[in-house]
């Protein structure tokens, strides 16, 4: 028997607006410029707060953080499509995602100040406990994803990791079983190049991480992750199709980390300054801001009027988080079981009585 070719694949790439800030026409999103506008905001507001959380860091008044310096397009432009009943499961580095959801800011705050209370998401909002341990979410996504097709709930259920999680077996299993049952799951993959210290093409021998989405029979797609307005319709496309029961979609944006891994970690000792240099003129917000200057939306005395506004509502932020109380002991074991086991209860008065 001859050797035949018995399936074809190829992976796409989608970008819209490049580093000049100029855009393809054809493949612009219908969105207002209130919403242009919106997303520009969102941006900056996510770069000043990451501003905000490494100076309190540095200060001592923040514990070990994670920057995510010139990642904003990738959150920004998802978390804008999300829909109010769709779950989100997100990992360490999404603060965009949680301002975009309108996540309290002093909440998130009193998180990396080490209180739990801090992931106690409003009720009103479908989003899960920030998630350390590297792609081990993607599972609960999965579930979360089974759930509502099972009870015919119009959600999806939207993962996010970085691409050190595709090289999790959670990763492979959550996937896996999307692909089998055609869940409602998207998982956007914010690819900065590296997983601390491990870079891209030390993970993977693949092309694209995008290209793993064949593997599970899945959509998948390799987004520009500077473009706001790329990574917001790959997004709403994913999300649109899973919700329609066409099934999950793997989303890599395709970003660089421009900072430390976190605010415990020195790139300087693994990474080459020339690298990051490369990616200083693709930077997401100078290129949205340029956009919108050609639009005639974009001033410089309304920048500045802006950057002054949301510095105040960073200063009621942190200032709000620094005057909660502080927890009690209950609170360490309050959201672990829904039941103590006897032990737990021992050690619960233990730490009452303030001994050993």
């Amino acid at each position: 028997m001859p050797r035949e070719p018995i399936a074809h694949f190829q992976i796409e790439r989608l970008g819209i607006l490049d580093a000049r800030g100029e855009v393809d026409t054809e493949l612009l999103p219908p969105l207002s410029d209130s919403q242009f506008l919106q997303l520009y905001e969102l941006l900056q507001l996510t770069r000043l707060a990451d501003e905000r959380a490494l100076s309190l860091q540095r200060e001592g008044r923040l514990g070990t953080f994670p920057s995510s310096l010139g990642q904003e397009a990738a959150q920004v432009g998802s978390g804008f499509a999300l829909a109010r009943q769709d779950w989100v499961f997100p990992s360490f580095r999404e603060i965009g995602v949680f301002l975009c959801l309108g996540y309290p800011l002093s909440t998130y705050l009193r998180y990396w100040m080490g209180d739990e209370r801090g992931l106690l998401a409003p009720p009103e909002l479908n989003i899960f406990p920030i998630n350390i341990a590297v792609g081990t979410h993607l599972l609960h996504a999965a579930g979360a994803a089974l759930g509502a097709r099972y009870r015919k709930d119009p959600v999806v259920a939207v993962a996010y990791l970085g691409d050190g999680g595709t090289s999790k077996g959670d990763f492979h299993e959550a996937l896996n079983m999307a692909g089998i049952y055609r869940l409602p799951l998207v998982a956007v993959c914010q690819n900065n190049q590296w997983a601390i210290s491990v870079a891209r093409n030390k993970q993977t021998a693949a092309a694209t991480l995008a290209q793993k989405a064949i593997g599970y029979g899945i959509q998948g797609i390799q987004v520009d992750g500077n473009d706001v307005l790329a990574v917001y319709q790959a997004t709403s496309e994913a999300l649109e199709r899973a919700r329609g029961g066409g099934g999950p979609t793997f989303i890599e944006c395709e970003t660089y980390r421009m900072s430390d891994h976190t605010t415990a970690d020195d790139a300087r000792r693994y990474r080459d300054p020339a690298e990051v240099e490369t990616w200083r003129d693709k930077d997401p917000l100078l290129r949205m801001q340029r956009f919108l200057e050609r639009r005639g939306l974009w001033h410089e005395a309304e920048q500045r009027e802006l950057e002054e506004t949301q510095r105040r509502r960073l200063d009621a932020a942190v200032a709000e988080a620094e005057a909660m109380e502080p927890p009690q002991v209950e609170e360490m074991f309050r959201y672990t079981c829904h039941q103590l086991s006897s032990r737990q209860q021992q050690q619960l008065q233990e730490c009452r009585d303030g001994s050993p």
